[in-house]
């Protein structure tokens, strides 16, 4: 009888579609494993295709390369631990969500997802059929149950594998990070722990996949819910962890508590690792972006420095004769604190030209929104011309609030491949300027200290479009502006919600008009991280035509 069992838990980073690759990292990941003699080397859930695969696993060629790189290793894998390895399974005519271990040059077994989770950022009752819930598995003479990462949320799969002999849970996850995930997942698997009485392994997996962020921070739960490791947050890493076997049953060794970030630094550290992962895995190795000298954009050049590294980003300032000083002096600061390359573009010649092109057609009407929008389109195509011309993405900076109530021109400033502040507030951003000025982690690849003024951070925000112009000149202050922005959005609140929470019922019409108004926009939007439970794209999906308001 085995009384000690040892598994190489990789919280590994998949790149979605990469089939090749994504086997060649678990080949490694194996090898390790053998060499430190374990019993089962454990990757995530659908780890061979990456995640999510939204509609591309339902195409019968890339499913099938996909089953067919699982049997491949299978084979490969055969004189050493056994390997367990989220992809895609068939039966019949149904197409699961499916968990397997190899042994001996085999498939042992194939669990199929059972809970599939039809929510927020999740499609898979659209991608995958349900499967019925299966017993454990005996590897090495222990008995391991693996709930696929929704079935852990609910207690029938758990208690079936209870019920059926299971000694250990392994739970194989794809969980993209939103703020406060981390306590949300424990809270939950302490839940499965006292139910059932067994000892649980949470993996989860890391990296960016478009607008989600998986942030890894696995962990150990052991009988009676008390954690026995905690693994780090964001990071490829491998862990060792021993069970034993003990008179009431299988215990987790106690092994190493990593530092878990405060939600200040998770937002942050979600938004390098996306813009990070985003370019890499789209081939993108530089970015480019207009620095205005306001605050949005500062920030999004630190992240964008943080995650790819000056030399790797060049910004642009596109001034107009409304551009203020302060505005021309605090973008150079900014690009010469970051020490990335920094471009001076003046636009008051191009829009003049624009101008008189139009003059005959514009004539006996009064200059309006129209010209202003003129120059936030003019800027958007010379960022475009200069990304087309030097292959470097043009990133957008547009935080939630104005992206919530269409405070951007289309095809102007909302022109670009990525928004790394998407689903930050106007008011996490202040706070996120002042939390990446006085701290700096390992991670980040710009420099410490001071990199954005503070004139940047205090000053009136302004789109500089006219003379004298003021964000608050068209929206209420910030802090009122987000604090229905997270009624009417986050908490999907009613008017009259918001009204009794002390909010003038006339702003609270005013914004929920915009919210509804500029859906066309966000349809059109750069994708960004995702940082909420209530991010704009998958999270939120809204009609375009829609006259629907609330009457309160």
């Amino acid at each position: 009888m085995t009384d000690r069992f040892r598994i190489l838990l990789c919280q590994l980073n998949p790149t979605l579609g990469d089939i090749a690759g994504n086997a060649a990292k678990a080949r490694v990941a194996w090898n390790e494993g053998k060499a430190a003699g374990v019993n089962l080397v454990a990757l995530p859930e659908m780890f061979i295709t990456g995640y999510q695969t939204q509609d591309l696993v339902r195409k019968p060629v890339f499913h099938q390369t996909a089953i067919a790189a699982i049997e491949a290793l299978a084979a490969d894998c055969a004189d050493g631990p056994a390997l367990a390895i989220g992809g895609p399974g068939l039966e019949g005519a149904g197409l699961f969500n499916a968990y397997y271990i190899l042994k001996g040059g085999k498939i042992l077994s194939r669990a199929l997802k059972h809970e599939l989770p039809n929510e927020t950022v999740f499609d898979e009752v659209r991608l995958f059929d349900s499967g019925a819930p299966a017993g454990p598995v005996a590897i090495d003479g222990v008995r391991i149950g693996t709930p696929i990462c929704e079935d852990a949320w609910h207690e029938d799969v758990s208690e079936t594998l209870e019920e059926t002999g299971a000694e250990v849970l392994l739970v194989p996850n794809g969980s993209p990070y939103y703020r406060g995930k981390l306590e949300t997942r424990q809270n939950m698997m302490v839940s499965r722990v006292i139910e059932t009485g067994l000892p649980l392994l949470y993996l989860n997996m890391v990296g960016g996949q478009d607008d989600q962020v998986f942030d890894g921070a696995s962990f150990g739960l052991n009988a009676g819910g008390n954690l026995a490791f905690q693994m780090a947050a964001f990071d490829e890493v491998t862990v060792e962890v021993a069970l034993n076997r003990t008179a009431e049953g299988w215990q987790i060794e106690p092994g190493d508590f990593a530092h878990q970030p405060d939600h200040w630094e998770q937002d942050y550290r979600a938004m390098v690792k996306s813009l990070r992962d985003y370019c890499a895995k789209t081939g993108f190795g530089q970015v480019l972006l207009g620095l205005s000298g306001g605050i949005d954009s500062a920030i999004v050049a630190t992240i964008a420095v943080d995650a790819l590294g000056a030399d790797n980003v060049r910004c642009v300032m596109l001034p107009s004769e409304y551009t203020s000083e302060h505005s021309l002096e605090d973008a150079r600061a900014v690009a010469e604190n970051l020490g990335c390359r920094y471009d001076y573009v003046p636009i008051t010649e191009g829009r003049q030209a624009i101008t008189n092109t139009l003059a005959p057609l514009f004539e006996g009407s009064e200059p309006d929104l129209t010209e202003e929008n003129i120059q936030s389109r003019l800027r958007g195509l010379l960022l475009m011309a200069l990304s087309n011309k030097f292959g470097e993405m043009l990133l957008t900076t547009g935080n939630k609030s104005e992206v919530a109530v269409g405070y951007a021109t289309i095809y102007g400033d909302m022109a670009g491949g990525y928004n790394p502040i998407k689903d930050l507030y106007k008011t996490r951003v202040f706070q996120t300027c002042h939390w990446r000025n006085e701290n700096h982690r390992d991670w980040m690849m710009g420099p410490a200290g001071l990199v954005i003024p503070e004139r940047v951070i205090t000053k009136p925000p302004s789109a500089e479009l006219r003379d004298d112009q003021k964000d608050s000149d068209s929206l209420p202050d910030y802090p009122v502006l987000d604090g229905i922005l997270e009624m009417l959005v986050d908490l999907d609140a009613s008017v009259t919600d918001c009204v009794a929470a002390g909010y003038a019922r006339e702003d609270v019409k005013k914004i929920e008009r915009l919210i509804y108004l500029s859906e066309y926009k966000r349809f059109q939007s750069a994708p960004g991280t995702r940082l909420t439970k209530h991010s704009f794209w998958l999270d939120r999906r809204y009609p375009i035509v829609n006259r629907w308001r609330d009457p309160g």
